[in-house]
């Protein structure tokens, strides 16, 4: 498991496995977030099969799974809700980390300035240059 820390409560990490569970309560996470499609994954790394290993641990989990086609305002603003109502530390997984850093971003147009975001996003290691003039569409929409 490697926690890649976005914000002093946002962190996103690549697959997790069940057996990092313990770890994970550990390490202070209050909510772990699964942005990773079933499909994606062997039977051994669903999310129901982490959800039981990581609720075992007493942390609270929720399954929120994504695809470019699923990157919806709706989806993006169930995260943020997801992320603001975990009274701490919140840790999201996928494939890599980054679908759980690109939602993160989206959510934060217009809330933060686009340059924060993405240095925020580069310092755990996902260069999300790309997301620039969406984020400030985003943002201006927002007004």
């Amino acid at each position: 498991m490697e926690l890649r820390q976005i914000t002093e409560t946002y962190h996103v990490s690549p697959q997790i496995d069940p057996e990092d569970a313990p770890a994970i309560a550990e390490a202070g996470v209050k909510l772990v977030i699964c942005n990773r499609p079933d499909s994606e994954v062997p039977p051994s790394h669903q999310a129901e099969q982490v959800e039981k290993a990581v609720r075992a641990a007493g942390v609270d989990f929720a399954a929120l799974p994504l695809t470019h086609q699923t990157m919806t305002p709706e989806n993006v603003a169930k995260q943020a809700e997801l992320v603001e109502s975990a009274g701490g530390k919140v840790l999201a997984y996928c494939a890599s980390g980054t679908r759980c850093s690109v939602v993160w971003a989206l959510g934060q147009a217009g809330e933060r300035p686009t340059d924060e975001i993405l240095a925020a996003t580069a310092r755990a290691g996902y260069m999300l240059d790309g997301l620039r003039p969406t984020l400030d569409a985003m943002a201006a929409q927002k007004g």
